[in-house]
This record gives C-alpha cells, sequence and structure tokens, in this order.
C-alpha cells in the first residue's frame, strides 16, 4: 500500500503478512505489546510499519520458553520499551536479558559438574554421619518443607529408625547434595528424579544428556525438564530480538506511529 515508511495496514492485513489471526493484533494492543493505532472514522485500525516490525519482535520474544528467576517478565519489559519507541533501553535491557541467560546457562552446567564431582566422591566424606530431618535441613542450608517436598516427590527414600524417626546417614546426605545443587540451578523435579533413577541402574549414564532428554513417557513436559536446551534456545531468541531492536532503531526511530 504505497511505498518506503509511509505503508499503512488494516488489522487483517497485518494480521496475514504476519501469520497469525487478527484477534491476536487486537490481543497485542490490549497488552500494550504494539503502540495504539489510529482509527478511521469507521472505527478501523490503521497499523504502520512501526506495528508490522514491533509484531515480529513479539512473536520472536514470545517464542521464548525459560520462565525462571524473571526471565519472561524481563522479555515482556522489552517488547514494552520497543512498542514505546524506546529503542535505546529496549537494547540494553535485551543485554542484560542476554547476560542473565549466559548465567542461568553457567549455573546450570555448573550443577553438573558438582553433580559429577559428588558421583565420583570428591567431596569429603563424612564418615558415620547420622542426622536428623532438621539436622540434616541445617547441614544443607535448606529448609524443612523443601527436604520434605523431596522425599514426597521421591527424590530420595529415607530410612526410620525403630522410634519412627527419620535418619539421614551419609549416602542419603550426598544424594541431597546432588538434588539440591540442581534444584539451585532450576533443573526440575522431574528431571532430577529422571536422573537419579538412571543412575542407580547405570552409574556410568552421561549426566548432561540424561538430565536434558526427558523420557517419552512423560505426558507433561515443562521447560526446566529439558533446561539446558531451553535456555539455549533462549538465548538464540535474545539475539534475534536484539538484532530486530537494532534495525528498528535505525528505520523507525524518525517515523513514530500514526
Amino acid at each position: 500500500m504505497g511505498g518506503g515508511t509511509t505503508n499503512t495496514y488494516k488489522t487483517s492485513e497485518i494480521a496475514r503478512i504476519i501469520g497469525i489471526h487478527p484477534n491476536t493484533v487486537r490481543l497485542y494492543e490490549e497488552l500494550g505489546f504494539i503502540p495504539k493505532p489510529i482509527r478511521q472514522p469507521n472505527g478501523y485500525r490503521i497499523f504502520t510499519e512501526f506495528h508490522l516490525e514491533q509484531i515480529k519482535l513479539v512473536r520472536i520474544a514470545l517464542q521464548i520458553e525459560v520462565l525462571q528467576n524473571g526471565l519472561r517478565k524481563n522479555a515482556i519489559s522489552i517488547i514494552k520499551l520497543s512498542a514505546a519507541g524506546d529503542f535505546d533501553n529496549a537494547i540494553t535491557l535485551t543485554d542484560n536479558y542476554i547476560k542473565q541467560i549466559r548465567t542461568e546457562q553457567n549455573n546450570a552446567e555448573e550443577a553438573i559438574k558438582i553433580v559429577k564431582e559428588l558421583l565420583r566422591g570428591n567431596n569429603k566424606k563424612e564418615v558415620g554421619l547420622l542426622l536428623s530431618r532438621k539436622e540434616t535441613a541445617d547441614y544443607l542450608h535448606i529448609s524443612i518443607d523443601t527436604l520434605r517436598n523431596w522425599e514426597m516427590n521421591g527424590l530420595v527414600t529415607i530410612k526410620r529408625k525403630q522410634n519412627g524417626y527419620r535418619i539421614y546417614s551419609e549416602n542419603e546426605i550426598n544424594q541431597l547434595k546432588i538434588i539440591r545443587s540442581l534444584r539451585c540451578a532450576n533443573y526440575s523435579l522431574t528431571a532430577i528424579l529422571r536422573l537419579l533413577n538412571t543412575l542407580s541402574e547405570n552409574p556410568n549414564a552421561d549426566i548432561r544428556t540424561i538430565i536434558d532428554t526427558p523420557s517419552d513417557n512423560d505426558d507433561i513436559i515443562s521447560v526446566c525438564d529439558k533446561l539446558l536446551t531451553s535456555l539455549g534456545k533462549a538465548q538464540a531468541n535474545a539475539l534475534v530480538m536484539r538484532k530486530q531492536l537494532v534495525y528498528m532503531k535505525k528505520t523507525i526511530n524518525s517515523n513514530p506511529p500514526l
């Protein structure tokens, strides 16, 4: 509809170009993901190149699956800054967002390294260590509720004394250290259980592969069940987001929405 940066589009046209339903365009407007378009006297919305490129950014950003530690919230903030035409701050936030993703990746990889060291027995052995549930929680710097949750989810089985109280030996505490390391890096309980079950059958199994590969029998798979893969996709998407923002800054900054 014309040339250069003066192109305008109806709702149906911009939806067709992007490949989404017109209702999705209206939803993005309601959520503040795109600038509010002007309306003709008959009520029809008129969209510009800004809207077109902004919707492309939204589609890229919303592909990111990882939700932990505010990653999704940051992606939404980037979208809204761009929608307001504040490309400089959107790019700055994207750079911080990429750094955060890389930190999460480092934490995930470091947790695997710690698990390998624990399994090799490189950590200090606490020979004869026998602790109560509270003592174990204090020893591992976790809450009793967290410890109870891990037990209820089958991550660790604890023996009981004759009086019915649980007693945590060196083996259980070492296993709890593995669970703690993986949970601190945001691996899901399902992924950790999958790893522990595999290692009980095959101590030489590749930890990195097992922790990141959901079973075919899993009916529902969360992003943290394949954390390494999800973080990798998040980083790739964030880099594309940044490229899109730089492009928008160069081509649209002097051409705000009508």
